[in-house]
């Protein structure tokens, strides 16, 4: 249960940090204004509270952890947000980082 709830914490993490970034993005990039970018400001300040919700205490190890996550979720953002059309060195790459994600934060640890 602690694997599935720690996943399910990176997966709202990275809705806010992404979702947020592409809000501000929008506002900025895409002249859709102060709305969409107040949106992104908040939705990323929500981001910093997600990962105190983590089982591990390490901040460092859940940060790190999370990276891979970001990677993953960055681009399948893309895919469903923009059209974004992945490939093959794209996809490679996230399962790489979420590979080394799942090794930092779930592998089996001698009393720690």
């Amino acid at each position: 249960m602690p694997i599935l709830r720690s996943a399910a914490l990176f997966v709202v993490a990275a809705l806010f940090e992404i979702g947020g970034a592409w809000l501000v993005w929008q506002g900025v990039r895409e002249h859709r204004g102060w709305v969409w970018i107040t949106g992104g400001i908040l939705a990323l300040g929500a981001y910093g509270f997600v990962a105190t919700f983590q089982p591990d205490a390490h901040f460092g190890r859940i940060l790190a952890a999370y990276g891979g996550i970001f990677v993953a979720g960055s681009i399948l953002w893309g895919v469903v947000a923009d059209g974004y059309r992945p490939d093959r060195w794209d996809i490679t790459g996230a399962l790489v980082c979420l590979a080394g994600m799942a090794v930092i934060m779930w592998a089996p640890r001698n009393g720690a």
